[in-house]
């Protein structure tokens, strides 16, 4: 009697020894390489998305080259002595031994009911192997329910319409272990064209589709981030638009009389614009004629900062409305700090101006000092005690005069203007050094652009502000 016909072509000759050599080296050498990117992911953060995802795309590589290698190197042995010799009749999958540790071969003849299982099959589902192969009838029990209509219109396709079988469904091992399984395979035909029986190759791939898992895990896990990240970075951007004075140019206070000040400010962004802080400016016309003018810098970024900022600088423009003084206005906002559901630390400058008697009356609280520019030089002026709010309980502030003079220019900025580390706090000496050219400038607003000019490219860790006020004649 005839041998029985396949249904999929001749295979192809394997290639040469030495090519497949070529490739094991290969495979080895990028396993290794992949094996080192693992080790370095792993020493990430557990907690960022990016490193997690990195290091799921590195176990589902090293998993997909191991069973590479594994097959590779059964290219390169050839056939079991005991596959060789086996009858014709059986396809070179369904023969013998399996061709990996987490392969397994069967066959299911028709006509007889038998059931031909490899060593590896039963190793595969956990059964021992005197307890005999499982039937197709059988083959469903061992499934989750959920895979059982899938595999059983996998084998009618195959043995009805002779559709070759290529799909996953998951076992339930008689340990109790739930495995994924890969079904490749065909129908045998007899010589009358009719199906025989129907062999196949099954492939744990649990470890595989885990590490796949794991990798769709962790990047919607990172693209949920990125999402909440943008949509807290735009908020973060419109709180702080809405509450820093919209200035396109500058502001001559008072409104209703001769100007008394020509003002002008910038909002300069950190080197990595995602990083939105609490940088505030402020510059508002009180009830006695006189100005108030502030600076400040919360702690932190984002939505967090960004609205404790809004809080705080409404607060200020409260009390400084209310004719409370700079001193006892830092000691009130210290206290707000403190009583705040989000604690944090900032550092501020609150000053009121008299454009009668030209005296600046200002406090801080940890502060940079402002710069008096006065006949073409600059000096820091000394600060009066004041520690960060926040800090600590009962604080004490206390306040500084200063006689300005017409002309004078005085220049408040918060401290991340040019620092690139903890430790470097150039900025007032750099400003300083601008002392010629505010002194050819015509307005407090083309002070500004030089400012910006000097600062704009920094590589700032944190985002600043500059505020610019010329005494007018």
């Amino acid at each position: 009697m005839p041998s029985h016909l396949f249904a999929d072509p001749p295979a192809p000759h394997p290639p040469e020894r030495g090519s497949v050599d070529a490739l094991i080296s290969q495979t080895r050498r990028l396993r290794v390489d992949v094996d080192a990117v693992r080790r370095d992911a792993a020493a990430g953060d557990d907690e960022d998305p990016q490193g997690r995802w990195q290091r799921a795309l590195c176990d589902l590589a090293v998993h997909q080259l191991d069973d590479l290698g594994a097959q590779l190197g059964h290219l390169k042995a050839g056939l079991p002595a005991q596959a060789a010799e086996a009858p014709a009749g059986r396809p070179p999958a369904a023969r013998g031994t399996s061709l990996l540790c987490r392969v397994g071969s069967a066959e299911w003849n028709l006509l007889t009911d038998e059931a031909h299982w490899s060593d590896e099959l039963y190793e595969i589902f956990g059964r021992a192997p005197g307890s005999g192969p499982l039937t197709l009838d059988e083959l469903p029990s061992m499934l989750l329910p959920e895979d059982q209509g899938f595999l059983a219109s996998m084998v009618t396709d195959c043995l009805v319409d002779g559709k070759p079988i290529d799909g996953e469904f998951r076992i339930r091992r008689t340990d109790g272990a739930v495995r994924t399984l890969h079904m490749m395979g065909e129908p045998v035909l007899d010589s009358d064209g009719c199906t025989a029986s129907m062999w196949a190759v099954l492939r744990d791939v649990s470890a595989l589709r885990s590490s796949r898992q794991a990798v769709h895990e962790t990047q919607d896990t990172l693209r949920r981030q990125q999402h909440i990240a943008r949509t807290e970075h735009r908020i973060a951007v419109e709180l702080q638009e809405s509450v820093l004075p919209p200035w396109r140019g500058s502001l001559l206070l008072p409104h209703g009389g001769p100007a008394a000040l020509d003002l002008a400010a910038h909002y300069l962004p950190s080197a990595s614009s995602e990083l939105i802080g609490g940088d505030w400016y402020d510059a508002l016309e009180l009830p006695d004629g006189q100005t108030l003018l502030t600076v400040g810098d919360l702690t932190g970024h984002g939505v967090a900062a960004t609205s404790a900022m809004a809080m705080l600088l409404g607060a200020l423009r409260g009390m400084a409305v209310a004719g409370i003084a700079p001193g006892a206005l830092m000691r009130h906002l210290n206290q707000l700090l403190e009583a705040s559901a989000q604690p944090a630390l900032g550092s501020a400058m609150c000053c009121r101006y008299d454009p009668v008697t030209r005296v600046l009356t200002w406090a801080q609280a940890g502060h940079p000092a402002p710069l008096l520019f006065r006949d073409g030089t600059g000096r820091l002026l000394t600060p009066p005690e004041g520690v960060l709010l926040g800090a600590t309980s009962g604080a004490v502030y206390e306040q500084a005069e200063v006689q300005l003079r017409a002309g004078d220019l005085l220049v408040l900025h918060t401290d991340g203007i040019s620092r690139r580390t903890a430790t470097d706090d150039a900025g007032a000496s750099r400003l300083l050094d601008l002392a010629p050219r505010f002194a050819e400038a015509r307005s407090a607003q083309e002070c500004v652009r030089l400012a910006v000019e000097e600062f704009g490219e920094a590589e700032r860790e944190n985002d600043a502000c500059v505020l610019i006020a010329r005494i007018a004649a």
